[in-house]
């Protein structure tokens, strides 16, 4: 199976944007710069201009000056990009945490809500307002999803493997990761490589973070998140040479 396969998109100067700034701390730079890195990226600039137009309006970026930021929306990916890169799990004891939803939604959006913020959060769906996860990570619980859920702790009756299997499909994700890998050690341009680490990122985001012991046998998520680290070392290195300064420098200045 080609890169495809593996959920990689055609590199667009909206994606450009989106990867370079995204994998920015902070998220934001002059639009010299971006420009610039576009360019390299064999991108053509009135296209990133028009894309950084485009992405003000849709409320994906701010603009100050001639500063563009992300907006608190991409922030918050950002934040969770981070998190599921750094993959920080705690030791399991056997135990699963059930969250039950206990209060009803208002209307759609409150449901769609509140299911994102579960599935953030790592839990797999059981049933309609059932939901649960082993008890390996120290998860932050939203307000507004908190007043609508109560949790419990238990052991299901049910062979852990299976229900890990069942509710976050590790095999499936382990395929595609693989898939993923063979793509990085066949692209021969930065840009291609660009393109896939997107599809990296977009695939550790729904990394179940299982533990070791549910885990299919030759897990390739830490190979996957090496490989990721390698290639932002690597992009900041042509940026760098790029623009003839680091690029500390360039989003500080």
């Amino acid at each position: 199976m080609g890169s495809s396969a593996a959920g990689v998109r055609r590199l667009t100067a909206r994606s450009a944007i989106l990867s370079v700034l995204l994998g920015a701390h902070p998220g934001e730079a002059p639009v010299s710069w971006i420009v610039r890195v576009a360019a390299g990226l064999g991108l053509q600039e009135s296209a990133v201009r028009a894309a950084l137009t485009r992405m003000v309006a849709a409320g994906d970026l701010e603009r100050v000056d001639a500063t563009y930021r992300l907006s608190a929306r991409l922030i918050d990916r950002q934040r969770r990009q981070d998190e599921a890169v750094a993959s920080h799990r705690a030791a399991w004891d056997g135990q699963w945490r059930m969250a039950l939803v206990t209060v009803g939604a208002d209307d759609s959006s409150d449901r769609a809500a509140l299911r994102e913020a579960l599935q953030h959060m790592k839990f797999g769906e059981i049933r309609e307002g059932v939901w649960a996860r082993p008890r390996n990570l120290h998860t932050v619980v939203p307000a507004a999803a908190e007043r609508r859920l109560s949790f419990f702790t238990g052991v299901p009756d049910e062979p852990p493997a299976e229900l890990a299997e069942r509710l976050f499909r590790p095999r499936a994700w382990a395929d595609t990761a693989r898939r993923l890998l063979s793509a990085f050690d066949t692209a021969d341009t930065i840009a291609a490589r660009l393109e896939i680490a997107a599809a990296t990122v977009r695939h550790i985001l729904v990394d179940p973070l299982l533990p070791t012991e549910l885990l299919p046998p030759r897990w390739p998520g830490e190979a996957l998140r090496d490989v990721y680290a390698g290639f932002r070392t690597e992009f900041t290195a042509f940026a760098e040479e790029l623009l003839g300064t680091s690029t500390a420098e360039v989003v500080s200045g």
